[in-house]
């Protein structure tokens, strides 16, 4: 039945079908539960587990429990990569990779986002392009690799990732984007999502002014990168990727507070894509008379 308003007939809009998701690291300082139950009361399409040395992201049989009672499903891992998370799952950084993957095809995971090497994992470093494609021959599982960015001391740069914090020029099968980090390294967003092509797989959406050193993980619409634009962008190109909020909300005054930021994020996600020029998919939204945009019932 098409919705009607004012007398008139609201259109259902057809959005491509990439899984919008919630990364855990999203409900910071709350823990990977508050994840599950606040994707699921607003709808999010799945989650992101970001490992983290909060014990309920490395248990195998909790994130199971979780998916399973909130229906919703773990689209991606993130390895523990960040400086924090070095002794998660020890320290062995090729270790690492493989726990992740093994989790991952455990619950029926997509995607291994991981990050490029420090630059001080000189040996890790020397095989990383080599060995993950070594690693990606034995798995279904996408293993891609996330732009990061450059420290930046009295206006110069200061390498902390081997090969390169950009991973548009390296022999990367799989590439995650990440438009926080754009807006640090001061890299165009758009331009990369171009010459990376079929080999953008994730997209970790977020925003950012630009502040040096600085990876603020703003709500989508809140900086300057174009967010609305790349989302058009992709549906306009059919991409199949998953797109993950990963956004800020530890200076929420309340769990209602952060709710909100989390369903403007989501919302904003869902009209770009619809707004598309020739967006296709095969699910459809409606807008609401209250001017929400939410599932259609009957399509």
């Amino acid at each position: 039945m098409t919705p009607q308003h004012n007398g008139a007939a609201t259109p259902a809009i057809r959005v491509p079908d990439a899984p919008i998701t919630l990364s855990t690291a999203s409900v910071y300082p709350e823990k990977v539960p508050s994840a599950f139950e606040i994707a699921a009361l607003l709808g999010y399409d799945g989650i992101e587990i970001m490992v983290s040395t909060d014990a309920s992201s490395q248990d195998l049989n909790v994130l199971r429990r979780l998916s399973d009672y909130h229906q919703v499903p773990i689209k991606s891992i993130h390895a523990p990569c960040l400086l924090l998370t070095q002794r998660v799952w020890g320290r062995e950084p090729w270790g690492k990779l493989v726990r992740s993957k093994e989790v991952a095809e455990e619950l029926g995971a997509d995607v291994v986002v991981v990050h490029p090497p420090f630059r001080w994992q000189r040996e890790y470093a020397r095989e990383f392009v080599e060995g993950l494609a070594r690693m990606q021959d034995e798995t279904d599982v996408l293993f891609a690799v996330e732009n990061m960015f450059p420290l930046k001391a009295r206006g110069a740069e200061a390498g902390m990732y081997l090969p390169d914090w950009n991973p548009v020029d390296q022999d990367y099968p799989f590439v995650t984007l990440d438009l926080s980090h754009t807006a640090v390294s001061g890299s165009d967003a758009l331009d990369m999502a171009d010459r990376l092509g079929e080999r953008l797989r994730h997209v970790h959406l977020a925003d950012g002014v630009g502040v040096t050193n600085k990876d603020e993980h703003l709500v989508p619409g809140r900086g300057n990168q174009p967010c609305g634009q790349m989302l058009e962008r992709l549906a306009d190109d059919a991409y199949g990727g998953h797109i993950c909020l990963e956004v800020n909300t530890r200076r929420a005054a309340s769990r209602a507070e952060r709710m909100e930021d989390l369903a403007e994020a989501l919302a904003f996600t869902r009209l770009h894509l619809a707004a598309a020029e020739g967006a296709t998919g095969s699910r459809a939204w409606e807008v609401t008379p209250g001017g929400e945009v939410s599932p259609r019932s009957a399509w």
